[in-house]
């Protein structure tokens, strides 16, 4: 059973973003393209799954976590993970 209750939109939306960087990607292998654009594609990727990564970790910990907890404390712990999957 799903635990998301937020926008599941949302992180559709991001998933099939990632899709399609995934697929330009395996089509840039079969191209021949130079290795640094190769390159630039796989960071874009990682940066869209830690993106992904971040929004799913952020709506976990004010789903399970939040109670008994201030809106500051929460928003406390998830500006540092926003920084640290930077």
């Amino acid at each position: 059973m799903s635990h998301f209750h937020g926008d599941k939109n949302k992180l559709t939306a991001r998933i099939r973003r990632i899709k399609g960087q995934a697929n330009a990607l395996e089509e840039a292998l079969d191209q021949d393209i130079e290795c640094m654009k190769f390159l630039q594609q796989i960071a874009a990727i990682h940066g869209a799954v830690n993106g992904l990564m971040n929004e799913v970790i952020q709506q976990h910990i004010r789903e399970h976590l939040g109670h008994g907890n201030t809106q500051q404390e929460l928003e406390d712990v998830l500006s540092v993970i926003k920084k640290y999957m930077k």
